[in-house]
């Protein structure tokens, strides 16, 4: 379908009428009703993107976790998507596999697990669905590919999914396949055998997260494969399907959309489509990439959530517009209540949806989004106009009788930059089954027959603050809640609380880095492991830390000041690197792959002995120590601020304690 065009069974009745130049719609059910919607969600993951939020402390965690989750309150959110982790970078970091490697299993890894159970502890009907993007290297037997091995996969998925329910009391309704990459037939019915096998026959498939084609015409050619996926799931639509996926009878829906900066112009982008993919796409449920804005704001996509988490450490955290804007369809009608056949777009530009629980009640959501306010990350928009306008819409069928509606109402303006957002207005009175409403541009209206919506509120978090200056972890925890370090962002590898049961010394309590394994990526890892910390800014700072190599041949570990990169770009990271080896030498390089050397020499390191890295840089110079002697100075570095950082020469494993920063604002 083209853009504008009105869906399959879609209908919008003008009926002309030039009363105060009113276009009139009709919404009834006379004729039926249309798809059955299945929700507005958010997901975590694709990228390690709920990282901090984990960090903050309470009770600023709980209000964040409300404004997402909690009904009838702020985005009320019916579904939560999670990425099943793999060990690899993702977007903006790297989620921990349950399964290491072939013999590990360990379902308490991370913190989508944590998530998961908030959501459902704060809406018990909500929606879990779980997909991979990346999976570890002995899933792929050293190849970058999952699929030569199909039951291995498909068993390692399975028991992400059995783990989930085993653990922690968590029914995964919907799985995927591989995301944004392509699928495979023979693993897609494969997959489908083994959740049947396993007793989880009632876990849906999604295909295949990506884009419409090629697997709708792989659904329509195999009867087989079509049985095994439920819910045909593609990304980024631009608000359009495709006529050959009405034919294979599947629920469509956008499984990963927005992707946008959520300033106004992010919120306005995300009114338009949540009402553009059902009327120009059927689609019948919508997912934000991302959930929550939850990690280091320099990393790729910074604010792409539907709010604003990015500071564990002074408890700041922003509730964004695209919040509001998902209340206004989230907070009155919930998954199982149906669109209208009547639904469509405006005459002088917007849109209108009906959605009806079947039992009388009806909501209405109607936007005015314009082209510019309303422009999101991908795809490209089509020019379209929109101007103010009066629409008048007559209820009928089951609908006729009703007297009242309730509205709420949200006004973005860009010119005095006093936006309104989820506002509840004076009820709304009907005649003979008809109400007016003065549309001005960029509003999003809800008129209801439910009388539960509230726009929650908790007083103001604390300021914004920089990252503290002094700064020091011990890895002291001995019965942590998630396996990683706070504040520790992974790029490449997986940084964990290790309990070192072989030393009986101060280094019992650890960080270790544990893929010894390049995993079957999904972008392009660093060859060398790295986690970041801090801030960006940074200039002058002093970076410390002991370090333990555990490989003999390969060994190699180092600290970092400086890094200017991560995320999906983290291969090509720029800082000043401090590195010591395990065959007794040292190096200092201007680059994470290490091929700017600005010093080298002997070190005396060793594998299987501590050692004591310290890093200082002031200016254009820095200078290393070793076990508090100083074993280089002067080296010029390249960039100019950046984040702290650890990590190892390569894929092996290696411990970390007594980490500490000094730095200078």
């Amino acid at each position: 379908m083209k853009h504008g065009e009105l869906a399959a069974g879609a209908l919008v009745v003008g009926l002309s009428l030039t009363l105060c130049s009113s276009q009139t719609y009709v919404l009834t059910d006379k004729g039926g009703l249309g798809r059955a919607f299945d929700g507005i969600g958010g997901l975590s993951g694709g990228g390690a993107t709920s990282r901090l939020l984990v960090n903050y402390a309470e009770p600023y965690r709980s209000q964040v976790l409300d404004f997402l989750f909690k009904p009838n309150f702020g985005a009320s959110l019916h579904i939560l998507k999670v990425e099943i982790g793999g060990d690899a970078q993702t977007t903006d970091g790297t989620e921990p596999s349950h399964m290491h490697y072939e013999n590990d299993e360990n379902y308490f890894r991370g913190y989508e697990w944590w998530l998961m159970k908030e959501a459902k502890k704060r809406n018990p009907n909500i929606t879990l669905i779980s997909l991979p993007w990346a999976f570890p290297g002995w899933v792929g037997h050293g190849k970058n590919w999952p699929y030569d091995f199909p039951d291995i996969t498909a068993a390692y998925v399975v028991n992400w999914i059995l783990g989930a329910k085993q653990y922690h009391d968590l029914d995964i309704q919907y799985v995927g396949i591989w995301n944004e990459r392509n699928y495979d037939i023979k693993y897609i019915k494969l997959l489908r055998y083994t959740l049947d096998k396993s007793g989880l026959d009632t876990v849906r498939i999604i295909a295949s997260d990506n884009l419409w084609e090629p697997v709708v015409q792989s659904l329509l050619l195999d009867p087989e494969l079509s049985r095994a996926v439920d819910v045909i799931g593609a990304h980024y639509p631009g608000t359009t399907s495709v006529k050959e996926a009405l034919k294979t009878q599947k629920k469509l829906w956008s499984s990963e959309d927005y992707s946008t900066f959520n300033d106004e112009v992010g919120g306005g982008c995300w009114a338009r489509i949540l009402n553009h993919n059902y009327v120009n796409g059927l689609m019948t449920a919508t997912i934000s990439w991302n959930l929550v804005a939850s990690y280091y704001k320099d990393l790729p996509f910074s604010r792409d959530g539907l709010m604003t988490a990015e500071e564990p450490w002074s408890g700041s955290y922003v509730v964004e517009s695209p919040i509001w804007i998902t209340a206004h369809t989230t907070q009155f009608t919930q998954p199982g209540w149906s669109y209208l056949q009547t639904v469509g777009h405006l005459a002088q530009g917007g849109s209108y949806v009906a959605l009806t629980d079947g039992k009388g009640n009806l909501t209405v959501v109607i936007e005015t989004m314009t082209h510019d306010h309303s422009v999101c990350i991908r795809p490209p928009l089509p020019p379209f106009n929109v101007t103010s306008q009066n629409a008048t819409f007559h209820l009928q069928g089951s609908f006729a009788s009703i007297k009242e509606l309730q509205v709420w109402r949200s006004q973005f303006n860009f010119k005095t930059k006093k936006s309104s957002f989820f506002e509840k207005l004076t009820p709304q009175k009907l005649f003979d089954g008809s109400f007016t409403l003065e549309l001005a541009e960029d509003e999003v209206y809800t008129l209801t027959t439910m009388t539960t919506g509230q726009k929650g509120s908790y007083p103001d978090s604390p300021p914004s603050a920089r990252f503290p200056k002094v700064y020091k972890d011990h890895f002291n925890v001995r019965n942590p809640p998630f396996s990683e370090a706070p504040d520790f962002a992974d790029q490449t590898g997986v940084f964990e609380y290790y309990i070192n049961m072989t030393d009986p010394g101060p280094h019992v309590f650890t960080l270790r880095q544990v893929v010894t394994e390049r995993p079957v990526t999904w972008v392009a890892d660093a060859d060398q492991t790295i986690s970041v910390i801090g801030d960006y800014q940074w200039e002058n700072l002093t970076v410390s830390c002991d370090v333990f190599m555990e490989s003999v041949k390969a060994g190699g570990v180092f600290i970092a000041a400086r890094v200017d990169k991560g995320g999906q770009s983290v291969r090509s990271a720029k800082g000043v690197f401090f590195w010591v080896f395990a065959d007794g030498t040292y190096k200092v390089t201007n680059d994470l792959a290490g091929q700017t050397v600005l010093a080298e020499g002997l070190s005396g390191t060793r594998a299987y002995g501590w050692h004591t890295l310290s890093l200082t840089v002031e200016g254009q110079y820095a200078s290393g120590l070793l076990n508090g002697y100083p074993l280089w100075k002067n080296a010029v570095v390249l960039t100019k601020n950046g984040w702290a950082a650890i990590g190892t020469h390569s894929f092996e494993l290696a411990q970390f304690d007594n980490f500490a920063v000094v730095a200078e604002y």
